[in-house]
């Protein structure tokens, strides 16, 4: 779970989100969508970054629209180049990577790409001045150096298998971002890249504004205009696309399911590593107790909330990584036994008591659970979970807030969290589960602290062998059986429905983080006009 992957930015009610629905598809300017120009798209998205910057964060997992990666991925995730000429070469120890650059590249104003651009990226993000949250993801890189203009090598401390997987991090301009403040400076919010799309405008809380790049390296896209309208509000979102203001949204299964009989509009399911998650705080005196902890592990009915809240668009989850993946520990999985479930907590001592609600040490078993505000999935997940959790005799009182509400409180309370990377074990299990990073942010949002897991992250994470880092993740599976920081609730599958009119499109596996960079528009450069 990366540092700002289990949440995304502040939500606001519905009542505002529907407003700023409508702003966001109205201002004639700004790239008509459904009712206007045939070259042009708009989609609702829930979220919006926190910067537009690649240095801070931004289009880290790629797909950025603004900026390009070295490398890129097609539609079955398999990396190609991009800004490279082609996929690196890698040393025999597995340490040295060595990228040859496209010619002929230039930034949107027009300005020369070269392997000065690259150094200054990577070198930038890991200084330790930089304010990103997610230059842990960097802990390999020894030191990146420029060969010429055209020429690229990363020297790596340990062979890390995945790195060709973190090239696809945008690049950002030195004769620009170079000049400014990495933190503050205007780059944030009027970046410049290689891109196939350049910034219009970005109205924070109401919509990101596209034009296609008219010197793209890879050709001009023929949707000239598009634009992200943020709409919170999951029932809103739906409205706006059933009305016409919107071109295509990203909607939770229950909304999805309604446009059926839409025989102008499409369904397109991407399947994903997207989890939802409650995280136990080590801190809460009841959500830190083992006993509690493995009782509520398997005496949720996961079953149940893929049935019922995700209608079958999605399955069980059990860790982050799904079952249908190739480092997915067979027998980790937890049936739903609920027997079993008060047998755990009778055994360590928590006796039924007053209302049913059981008691040890004077302690009762409550603690409470937030959700984001306007998020329905977070919300049927927590009022689900927290149901289960009545009938083992733990009370989980369940609240909303905004990410400003709930980020002080996570150290105590428990949160209804998100998130899932299909690229690679280590880029989202490091920052769930390593004990040095509790409280970092986003990090490690429930403090859990295992030597073990510890041991087996370095483990996996400093190896170049697919037996050697396999073994280590079933250790982790399978400590994560035998004291669950975190209660794995699904896996989800996005849901996105579209118009028709731009004809048969694709979506890709997709990780937590969804609709700005992912979805059917993950190659919306490609898309061909309205019919």
């Amino acid at each position: 779970m990366r540092a700002r992957s289990i949440r995304t930015t502040g939500a606001v009610a519905a009542t505002a989100a529907l407003a700023v629905a409508a702003s966001a598809c109205s201002s004639p300017d700004d790239g008509k969508g459904s009712d206007g120009a045939k070259d042009s798209a708009i989609v609702g998205i829930a979220y919006e970054p926190e910067t537009l910057s690649p240095l801070l964060g931004y289009g880290k997992d790629g797909n950025s629209k603004i900026f390009d990666g070295l490398l890129t991925h097609d539609a079955g995730m398999k990396l190609r180049p991009a800004l490279a000429a082609k996929l690196p070469k890698v040393s025999d120890d597995g340490k040295t990577y060595t990228y040859e650059l496209r010619k002929g590249v230039k930034f949107s104003d027009g300005k020369p790409f070269s392997a000065k651009d690259v150094v200054f990226t990577y070198e930038t993000i890991l200084d330790k001045k930089t304010n990103n949250a997610s230059k842990t993801e960097l802990d390999a890189l020894k030191s990146v150096e420029a060969k010429g203009d055209d020429g690229v090598v990363f020297h790596l401390k340990y062979p890390y298998a995945p790195f060709a997987e973190r090239t696809v991090l945008p690049i950002a301009p030195e004769h620009i971002a170079g000049k400014q403040d990495v933190n503050k400076g205007d780059f944030s919010t009027e970046p410049v890249g290689t891109g196939p799309y350049e910034l219009v405008k970005w109205s924070r809380g109401e919509k990101i504004v596209f034009k296609a790049n008219p010197g793209y390296w890879g050709g001009a896209p023929k949707i000239k205009n598009f634009t992200m309208a943020i709409i919170k509000d999951d029932d809103a979102r739906a409205t706006r696309l059933r009305t016409g203001d919107l071109d295509g949204a990203v909607l939770p299964p229950n909304l999805a399911k309604t446009f059926e009989s839409d025989g102008a509009k499409k369904t397109y399911a991407a399947k994903t590593f997207d989890y939802r998650v409650v995280t136990l705080p080590t801190g809460n005196k009841v959500a830190g107790d083992t006993a509690v902890r493995r009782a509520l592990d398997v005496g949720v009915d996961r079953k149940a909330m893929v049935d019922s809240i995700l209608e079958g668009a999605g399955k069980e989850a059990y860790g982050p990584v799904p079952t249908d993946s190739p480092w997915f520990t067979k027998g980790t999985e937890r049936k739903f036994d609920a027997a079993k479930a008060k047998k755990i907590l009778d055994d360590a001592g928590w006796k039924p008591g007053k209302g049913g609600i059981r008691e040890k040490d004077g302690v009762q078993a409550s603690f409470p659970l937030w959700y984001l505000t306007g998020d329905k999935l977070r919300q049927d997940h927590a009022l689900a979970y927290a149901s289960d959790a009545k009938k083992l005799g733990i009370k989980v009182e369940v609240q909303s807030g905004t990410w400003e509400v709930i980020e002080p409180r996570m150290a105590k309370d428990a949160v209804l969290a998100g998130g899932g990377s299909p690229a690679d074990p280590d880029f989202d299990q490091y920052t769930l589960l390593k004990s040095s990073l509790a409280g970092d942010g986003f990090n490690n949002m429930a403090h859990y602290d295992n030597a073990k897991v510890d041991q087996a992250l370095e483990d996996a994470r400093e190896s170049g062998d697919r037996a050697e880092r396999g073994a280590a993740y079933d250790t982790v599976q399978r400590e994560l059986v035998k004291n669950p920081g975190y209660t794995f609730l699904t896996h989800i599958d996005h849901l996105y429905v579209v118009n028709k009119s731009f004809g048969d499109l694709s979506t890709q596996v997709e990780p937590h983080d969804h609709g700005l960079a992912s979805g059917p528009w993950w190659n919306v450069e490609d898309w061909q006009p309205k019919k």
